[in-house]
């Protein structure tokens, strides 16, 4: 496979597949504040009781396996999948003031990757990705997802290939079959 050129993707917040980012989660919860939020991972939902245990921000540079600088802002948020008190899921609206105190006294970029940590207290803790919340019923649903490792050169290739692509036969004429 050719390698990807070298570019430096230094206070890039660009990030692949369906991930979204912290701003925009909020901009979807703002709109329905009253409604229970619930989270879905493994194929099952979160318990109504669960807590928002931790809410972690970093900045994190490195360098990625074909020895390209990487830098990007990640929000770390930690579920603790749990039961307790009767309780029902927390709206959208006290998910979002949860992370505003958070932003108080923490810097949150808005474009940060977003990183669901999940655990029931037994079981390790699971790291996802958040889809875009759907309204379901009176409900906002975010669907997490494993978030699983990759190579950013190959994904990088993967993009630019795609880009180059053909969108159909190529015509007889020499010309590239999208022009």
């Amino acid at each position: 496979m050719p390698t990807p050129d070298n570019r430096d993707f230094a206070g890039s917040n660009d990030f692949p597949g369906d991930d979204i980012s912290i701003g925009e989660l909020l901009s979807v919860l703002a709109e329905h504040k009253d409604k229970p939020l619930l989270f879905s991972y493994g194929g099952r939902t979160v318990k109504p009781g669960y807590h928002v245990t931790e809410v972690k921000a970093g900045a994190f540079a490195a360098l990625d396996c074909g020895a390209n600088p990487e830098a990007w802002t990640e929000l770390f948020i930690q579920l603790w999948d749990v039961d307790e008190d009767g309780r029902t899921h927390m709206t959208a609206g006290k998910f979002a003031a949860i992370i505003g105190k958070v932003g108080a006294h923490v810097a949150l970029d808005p474009g940060a990757r977003l990183t669901f940590e999940v655990s029931d207290g037994i079981a390790a803790i699971q790291l996802h990705k958040a889809s875009m919340p759907l309204v379901q019923g009176g409900e906002v649903h975010v669907q997490l997802s494993a978030r699983a490792s990759s190579c950013k050169p190959r994904d990088r290739w993967l993009v630019e290939q795609a880009k180059a692509s053909c969108c159909g036969p190529a015509k007889g004429d020499g010309q590239p079959c999208c022009g």
